[in-house]
């Protein structure tokens, strides 16, 4: 197809409610800016989202919720994938790219429960989350507290609160804020308490390489400076191969044409963690998530890498 030409393109996406919100303004993106472009979603169903009783950690991470969509990419039943950025493994499927990446929501995590704060959750206290990125970073600050594994959509989290006696859940804040449920927000955790996922905040948009006018036509969803900071966050993922398995928090941030980027690797019980930081010229993104990385390798990660994945 080419832009001139193109009457119509397909997004395929996950069927959640926060996945076709995101499907949908893409596709009010695209459209504003191409008024005779007809876009259509395609909703497909995920292995993540027929595995709702097991742990992430324990089912692979590897494109959990995201193979089923490629697949229908790559066989061209659609014309671009729509992902939440932090559920794309680091390493694409040959023939696929990352077209773009959108402006970046809130990138915290947020608490719902009756507690005011961290402090505020009673001792001993049930925190409902399947991450072991919150749990490691929740337990180095607060040891005492009880993670239970839940797993489901954001009503579903919710819900499980009082359906299993919790405390409370930890969810992403640019989840509950575009799905409109900010009243439920407890408090929010800063990121020197928790660094979010990979990519947290951000729609990507995935197309196929060799589609060059597709590629043109989602330029206008691209946000440079979210582009920069999950390129560096991703980049330091790669290099630590991490993932679902593997407790890693990072944030990237853009000003003035400087990245800097803050990096959290630590044990799955957060007795053990290392934090590093680092800054440089916003085009050398990639580089400095890997100088990140080796630097976060070397200065005890990999004896907590080691320790994680024998676990």
């Amino acid at each position: 197809m080419s832009t001139e030409s193109a009457r119509g393109v397909v997004i395929g996406t996950r069927g959640s409610e926060l996945a076709m919100f995101q499907a949908r303004q893409v596709a009010w993106t695209l459209q504003r800016n191409n008024i005779d472009l007809s876009v259509k979603i395609r909703k497909i169903t995920t292995s993540g989202d027929k595995i709702l009783d097991s742990p992430l950690a324990g089912i692979g991470d590897r494109g959990l919720f995201v193979k089923e969509i490629e697949t229908a990419l790559l066989e061209g039943e659609i014309d671009m994938a729509v992902h939440s950025a932090k559920d794309l493994p680091t390493v694409l499927p040959d023939g696929l790219i990352v077209g773009a990446f959108g402006s970046r929501e809130d990138p915290r995590d947020i608490f719902v429960g009756s507690a005011g704060s961290l402090k505020g959750i009673p001792a001993g206290g049930k925190i409902g989350t399947s991450s072991l990125r919150r749990r490691s970073q929740l337990l180095s600050l607060r040891p005492d507290l009880n993670i239970v594994d839940i797993r489901g959509n954001v009503d579903t989290r919710i819900r499980k609160i009082s359906e299993q006696g919790l405390d409370g859940t930890i969810l992403a804040a640019a989840g509950v804020k575009r799905l409109e449920k900010d009243k439920r927000i407890a408090f929010y955790f800063s990121l020197d308490e928790l660094l979010p996922a990979v990519g947290q905040g951000v729609i990507a948009i995935e197309v196929r390489r060799d589609d060059a006018p597709v590629s043109q036509l989602i330029r206008v969803h691209n946000d440079e400076a979210a582009a920069a900071c999950v390129r560096a966050e991703r980049a330091l993922m790669r290099w630590l191969e991490g993932g679902c398995q593997v407790p890693i928090g990072a944030h990237g941030r853009v000003e003035g044409g400087r990245l800097s980027l803050s990096a959290y690797l630590g044990s799955l019980d957060g007795a053990s963690a290392v934090r590093d930081y680092i800054e440089g010229p916003a085009a050398e993104a990639e580089q400095l998530g890997e100088t990140l990385a080796k630097r976060v390798y070397a200065n005890g990660g990999s004896e907590i890498l080691a320790a994680v994945r024998e676990s």
